[in-house]
């Protein structure tokens, strides 16, 4: 069996008796007989309204792609994220399209520079709505474990473990005195419903799930909704760079690997359409892990 980064997970899966199972390309549900019977974010018109959102890693992929839908939704958003070009302009596109946004330059695993994106996104927009945690890397694909470097695992832990942790504590407070809020924290088939190619990535993203499950009572009564968001094969700078390191290591062309993989990959498009619904009121009643394709 492969890793589960290196498979594709087709469905959307909400906790209890519900499964939907959701076409990426075009956003409609296979169960129903019409691409009409769950209304778009065009249709659904302006569903995040005065909500404020902080997406970590929102320079590029599913961080960029939720900012867009975000604020094309009505939301402020606040982007940080080590990748300042990209973000800048994920940024810029927002605002040509009549959207607010900033984007503050953030290495999540620095905690002063965390609580600042925090603190900047509350005292710019007056509250803290939605927390997005997408900061994330992937090293050192099939790498057997005793050959692999501790510094190399400890920087993946650090991003995306420790990064999670400390946007959750900076942001819980505010978004409390908000009044509550929804946090999607992203983490991924690998790790939760699978193994992966790479030892920390797993380990790292198994344990934002932990890290979900543990926290979660805590945030119940403060009126603060959380959800590990696990998605599957995306077509995203982190997954095409691990299919192109992989296929070097193999002694394959990396150009012709990623070439292939686009052929099957979904877009991060696909899952900011979910994330966009899961922090919009249609889905206060929405609990647990989710999995997209």
């Amino acid at each position: 069996m492969l890793p589960y980064d290196e498979q594709e997970n087709l469905f959307v899966l909400f906790p209890g008796k519900l499964e939907l199972q959701i076409d990426n390309e075009s956003g409609s549900c296979y169960n129903c007989k019409h691409s009409t019977s769950h209304p778009t974010i065009q249709e659904k018109n302006m569903q995040l309204a005065n909500k404020v959102a902080v997406i970590t890693g929102g320079s590029t992929g599913i961080g960029a792609a939720s900012a867009i839908l975000y604020a094309r939704a009505g939301a402020k958003v606040v982007i940080g994220d080590v990748n300042v070009e990209d973000g800048e302009k994920t940024v810029a596109s927002i605002q040509s399209e009549g959207g607010a946004a900033r984007f503050l330059r953030t290495d999540v695993v620095v905690e002063s520079e965390v609580a600042n994106l925090m603190k900047t996104a509350d005292e710019t927009f007056g509250r803290l709505d939605v927390l997005l945690t997408c900061a994330g890397v992937l090293r050192g694909p099939h790498i057997r474990v005793d050959r692999f470097d501790e510094a190399m695992f400890e920087s993946v832990i650090d991003v995306n473990l420790k990064g999670t942790f400390l946007s959750l504590k900076h942001a819980v407070p505010i978004m409390e005195r908000s009044g509550g809020g929804v946090i999607l924290c992203v983490a991924s088939g690998a790790g939760v419903r699978g193994g992966s190619s790479s030892v920390p990535y797993g380990s790292s993203k198994g344990g934002v799930n932990g890290l979900v499950m543990t926290v979660d009572p805590q945030l119940s009564p403060l009126n603060i909704r959380i959800h590990t968001i696990c998605p599957g094969s995306i077509a995203t700078p982190l997954k095409l760079g691990q299919i192109a390191e992989s296929a070097e290591r193999m002694g394959q062309s990396p150009e012709a690997a990623v070439e292939q993989a686009r052929q099957s990959l979904g877009e991060p498009e696909g899952v900011a359409r979910v994330l966009t619904f899961l922090v919009s009121e249609d889905a206060s009643y929405v609990r647990g892990p989710i999995s997209t394709r």
